[in-house]
């Protein structure tokens, strides 16, 4: 999986895959983390944007921010318990 530990938090970077994948990717990566942090997922899907909060509502975690910097989605997820 590529991402890793970074300042404030775990980055999986997603850029370049179709959709489920960056869900997937957050899915493991959120399985691995504990209660509270923070995951923040780059995908270059437009789809991500709307996948990835779904994703984190059903799990109860909460999205802290849902951003696009030119072809990139960015979703910031705080992990519930």
């Amino acid at each position: 999986m590529s991402g890793g530990p970074v300042s404030g938090g775990y980055e999986v970077d997603a850029r370049g895959l179709r959709c489920p994948a960056p869900v997937l990717r957050a899915a493991v990566a959120a399985r691995a983390l504990p209660p509270g942090a923070v995951l923040r997922v780059l995908a270059t899907d437009p789809a991500a944007s709307v996948d990835l909060p779904a994703w984190a509502r059903m799990r109860g975690h909460t999205v802290t921010a849902n951003e696009r910097s030119d072809d990139v989605v960015v979703v910031t997820v705080r992990l519930g318990g």
